[in-house]
């Protein structure tokens, strides 16, 4: 167990599984007490339960990020809880293909265009929005919102997402802009290929789900997917005091798959 969030109060969306219960998980053993917040309850309360089991401090609060008032309530639910917040971890997001299977630009459907928006970006703007009042009376906030490498390079098939997670990485500079005088820190990270329940669910539907997996990894000068944990320490980097000369900056934790022009063999 650490210190470097010790005292601080941090909200992770999307901590019901994935890189957001990995990131929920790490801010506790760093002394965070942590709002576990997610649209599935039983995954929410799993998460506070594995963070309780190692003497963290957590609740669960249920949300839904396409309803903005279901937003606000989540953070006034929050700080009235744990007595304000400190750090906002805005990292649940959903994918085309979590919706229908027709995700080509010309075929998607605009009502899965609008769900992918509502999710992955303007909650986004709106957790920050609803958060602001209580970041401001923080010593150390921080927002750590999360793109992807698809804010940066196009994938097949992914038109909404690659345009949301471009405007997460945009959002988080103009939100760092406009935070600034404020003393909030706001940053964000792009993942590559992540072992989250999400991509497992991808590489076991297909056909050859080991040759899938190479696909998703070709790109990787480090040969694998990445690790839920691994970004994890990541995003509390980015949420503690280690990182207080940094804001409106965009990391990626991608493997190296766009620092070169390759595939491996």
């Amino acid at each position: 167990m650490g210190d470097r969030l010790a005292g601080r109060v941090c909200v992770v969306t999307g901590a019901g599984q994935g890189m957001g219960r990995a990131s929920a998980m790490e801010m506790a053993r760093e002394g965070a007490r942590v709002v576990v917040a997610d649209i599935n309850e039983e995954m929410g309360a799993e998460t506070v339960r594995l963070i309780e089991e190692e003497g963290g401090t957590a609740t669960m609060i249920r949300v839904d990020l396409r309803d903005t008032a279901s937003i606000k309530a989540l953070m006034d639910g929050a700080a009235a809880h744990f007595g304000g917040i400190d750090v906002v971890h805005a990292n649940a997001a959903i994918h085309e293909t979590d919706l229908t299977d027709k995700t080509s630009i010309e075929e998607l459907d605009e009502a899965v265009w609008d769900v992918v928006n509502d999710i992955n970006l303007k909650a986004v703007w709106l957790c920050t929005k609803y958060a602001v009042p209580y970041l401001k009376k923080s010593d150390a906030p921080s927002i750590v919102n999360v793109a992807s490498t698809g804010s940066r390079v196009s994938y097949p098939m992914a038109g909404a997402y690659c345009a949301t997670k471009g405007g997460v990485a945009m959002l988080t500079k103009a939100s760092a802009t406009d935070l600034a005088k404020f003393g909030i820190r706001v940053n964000c990270y792009c993942p590559g290929a992540i072992r989250t329940p999400m991509m497992q669910k991808y590489v076991d539907a297909a056909d050859d789900p080991a040759a899938m997996e190479k696909v998703l990894t070709g790109s990787h000068l480090l040969p694998r997917l990445g690790e839920p944990e691994e970004v994890a320490k990541l995003a509390v980097f980015l949420a503690c005091s280690d990182s207080s000369f940094i804001t409106g900056a965009s990391y990626l934790i991608d493997g190296g798959a766009l620092a070169w022009r390759g595939v491996r063999d």
